[in-house]
Formats: structure tokens, C-alpha cells, sequence
């Protein structure tokens, strides 16, 4: 780094106050005082709320902007969803996108019951077809330890409600039993409860067993927590200057057809469903690497057994556009950071959510935001284009960092699409300048 001095090595760092680590950092990178005095106004809410979600060696808070999307319309009920996300257009899309389908009645949804998968995996296993067996035959003494270790969650109408067992013959390495514990962990995002249920079940199976436990984790694949939305996107709704309703709609369904049939197209493809999804989980503060390994698993293992989109677009008998969307979701009101998390508190009251039911609830408002940011993408896709909107974006932030502000940053855009311009650095300079120069 040009400094002889220079040490990643740190010793005592986490031992010190986010402000001494904070002082450290910046003498030791050579930030500038505006730096420091960022950092220092980034923290201000958790040292408001306390240390019960700070990270190890914590300097500050990298912040993401806090959005509403409007004109979502579930299951009869209106709702504002709070949504983090650090890409202009994503709140909006989504919100537009509720819009049209409010003339058919907005979004419905399904979900079954928000059961986790715990595994527990043996090895040194001798005849793991009778251990399997073995295991099913004392289903009801497995459970029974499970429950012992959470009767809060058993006082709530959660606990294990079950077993599976499985044996894997074709590894790297050897055989081996894999018992899955089905746990229903209500208005949870659930590891917690699970993993100290794995931990308890262990020596009972390894003694029945006379195998070694290895693993004791969650699954993050959650196939037996499922949330389904849907909603009809009139074909009345979708007209264009370009294109009539019917061509978008087509348009669509040959884009989807595109992701359904090649897993290229389809990681874009849901990854602009995770733009919803995710914006969804970060404020509310859960924990959105699990929800996309689990999700982008089930896109993998779902239907025709290669990786392919998670929703599905068809037109009905009246031409309208059909949407449905099935992901495993797994979220939690209760416990983890959300628990404690200011603003995951206000993202649950914008939303009405409460305990019990509201984890179920949060899973589906997810669901419909989910499939509402996939509609805004191929209606883009398959009328004006995608570019178009991303470049207008584009030009915004290289006004910006040259000190365009407020009006300013409109009156680019305009300029730029009244002269018919590309987005260029020099285009976008060119006219700032000509704005500043008008002003002054």
C-alpha cells in the first residue's frame, strides 16, 4: 500500500470502542477527517439501540436507502412495503407494477406451514439402511428431545413435528445417514431453535446407531416452508405508445420462455426477482444470504431439474397475463437481529405485521414483490428496453458526482433526451456545464 508501516495485523482491535477503532482506521489508512466524521454519524443508531447487533471490529454502518413501494394490493388488503436497496429504479418498478394489477384485484397468495429442515449427519456408519430404520422406529424419542430443548416455541404451537431419514451412498467419501428433524418454528427465521435441537438429538443417535455425528446444521433450503403469490396483469394495462396490450404480452411470454428453456438468461431473470425480494429482506433485517442460497437451490432442483426461472407467465382465456411465483422463504419476526433492529421494528409497523401470523404475512408480502419486480423487468425487456431506464439512472449519478443536485439532476435528464444524446461522461459534463452557466 506505499506505507512500510502498514499492518493488517491488529492486535486488541475488537477489544477496542467502535470510536478508538474508528480513530485507529483512520490513522492507519490515512482517511481524511470527513471520513471519520461519516463513519461516526453511520453508527449513531447502533449505539442508540445498544450492542446487540454489532458485527466484530465494527467501525460503522454501511447504509442503504429506505423506500416504500406503493399500490400493493394483497389478498384484499392494501399494504406499504418498506424495501433497502441500493439501485435506483427498484422501488419504483415494483411499485408500478402493483399498480396494473390492482385492476384485477391485486396479489393472492398461499403458504404452507413454516417448517425448517435441521440435519444431522452420521458417519461410520455399519448397515445404514437398518440405522435408517432404527432411527424412523424411535421417531417419537427424537422428538421428544427435540421438544425438550424449546418448550417456548412447543408453548406457541412450534416444535418438531417429525423425522426424515435418508442414506447417501454415492459420496466422495463413504456412506452415510442423514436424519432431518421437521421443525415448525412459527413467527421464526428458525436456526437458533433448530441447531440447538440438532446438538440434543446427537448422542441419542450415535448411540443407537454406534456412528459418529458430524454435522448438526440447518438447512437452508427450505422446501417445506413455501410461499406462493399470483396475480392477472390486464392486458388493457400494458398498452404502450409503441406496442398494443397484447403485443407486451406476448412480448413477455417469449421472455420468459427464453429464461424458462436457458439458465443464462434465467440467473438474470431471478435476479431481478431477488432485487424485490431482498430489498424486502434487508429492511427488515433478515438474513438474505440464506434466502438466496435457498431460493436460487429451488430455481435449481424444481421442475425440470436445471437451473430455471422461479415464476411462471401465462395468458388466459380473456389475453390477460398470468403470474405466479412459489419460493422457499424463510423470515422471522421473532429473534436474530429483526428482533432488536430499530428500523426492521418500523418496516413491521408500516407493514401491520405483529406475532403470531406475521412471519407467514412477511413471506408473502415478499412473494408479491418478488413476482411485481420480475413483471417490471420483462415488460421493460419487451417493449421500451431495459437499457433505456438504466441509462437515464446512469446519467443521474454521473451528474451527481460532478455536484448536480435536486432540479439540477432533472434538468440533465431532459437535456440529455430532448437533444436526443447518448450518456456519456462528456455529454452529461457538457451540459452541467451549460446549467451552471445559465445560473450564474
Amino acid at each position: 500500500m506505499g506505507n512500510e508501516k502498514f499492518s493488517s495485523r491488529l492486535a486488541g482491535f475488537f477489544r477496542m470502542s467502535m470510536k478508538d477503532r474508528q480513530q485507529k482506521i483512520k490513522e492507519l489508512c490515512e482517511l481524511s477527517q470527513e471520513d471519520l466524521d461519516y463513519l461516526a454519524d453511520s453508527s449513531a443508531t447502533l449505539e442508540k439501540a445498544g450492542q446487540g447487533f454489532y458485527i466484530e471490529n465494527t467501525i460503522g454502518v454501511q447504509q442503504i436507502p429506505l423506500g416504500v413501494a406503493t399500490n400493493f394490493k394483497i389478498n384484499g388488503e392494501d399494504v406499504l412495503v418498506p424495501m433497502s436497496v441500493e439501485e435506483a429504479s427498484v422501488v419504483a418498478a415494483a411499485s408500478n407494477s402493483a399498480k396494473v394489477t390492482r385492476a384485477a384485484g391485486g396479489f393472492t397468495t398461499s403458504s404452507t406451514s413454516p417448517i425448517m429442515i435441521g440435519q444431522i449427519q452420521l458417519i461410520n456408519v455399519q448397515n445404514p439402511f437398518y440405522i435408517r430404520e432404527l432411527f424412523l422406529e424411535h421417531e417419537d424419542e427424537i422428538i421428544k428431545i427435540a421438544n425438550e430443548q424449546d418448550p417456548i416455541l412447543v408453548k406457541f404451537g412450534g416444535g418438531c413435528r417429525g423425522i426424515n431419514v435418508k442414506v447417501l451412498l454415492d459420496t466422495i467419501t463413504e456412506p452415510m445417514v442423514i436424519l432431518e428433524l421437521l421443525v415448525d418454528v412459527r413467527d421464526a427465521m428458525g436456526a437458533n431453535a433448530v441447531n440447538t435441537m440438532n446438538e440434543a438429538v446427537a448422542p441419542l443417535l450415535e448411540e443407537l446407531s454406534g456412528g459418529k455425528t458430524l454435522l448438526r446444521i440447518i438447512s437452508n433450503l427450505a422446501t417445506r416452508r413455501l410461499v406462493r403469490a399470483k396475480a392477472i396483469f390486464k392486458t388493457s394495462e400494458l398498452e404502450t405508445k409503441k406496442f398494443s396490450g397484447s403485443e407486451v404480452v406476448d412480448g413477455i411470454l417469449n421472455a420468459y420462455a427464453f429464461a424458462e428453456a436457458d439458465p443464462y438468461r434465467a440467473s438474470t431473470h431471478n435476479k431481478g426477482i431477488m432485487n424485490g425480494i431482498d430489498a424486502v429482506a434487508l429492511a427488515t433485517a433478515q438474513d438474505w444470504r440464506a434466502i438466496e442460497a435457498g431460493v436460487h437451490t429451488y430455481a435449481a432442483i424444481k421442475g425440470t431439474g436445471k437451473y430455471t426461472s422461479l415464476t411462471t407467465w401465462e395468458k388466459n382465456a380473456d389475453g390477460d397475463l398470468v403470474g405466479t411465483i412459489e419460493i422457499p422463504l424463510a423470515v422471522g419476526l421473532v429473534g436474530g437481529v429483526a428482533k432488536i433492529h430499530p428500523i426492521a421494528q418500523i418496516a413491521f409497523k408500516i407493514m401491520k405485521l405483529s406475532v403470531p401470523g406475521g412471519a407467514l404475512k412477511l413471506a408473502e408480502i415478499m412473494a408479491c414483490v418478488g413476482l411485481a419486480q420480475n413483471f417490471g423487468a420483462l415488460r421493460a425487456l419487451a417493449s421500451v428496453g431495459i437499457q433505456a431506464g438504466h441509462m437515464k439512472l446512469h446519467a443521474r449519478n454521473l451528474a451527481a458526482s460532478m455536484g448536480a443536485k435536486g432540479q439540477e439532476l432533472d434538468k440533465v435528464i431532459e437535456l440529455l433526451t430532448s437533444r436526443d444524446l447518448k450518456v456519456t461522461y462528456d455529454n452529461v459534463k457538457s451540459i452541467y456545464e451549460e446549467i451552471k452557466g445559465l445560473e450564474h
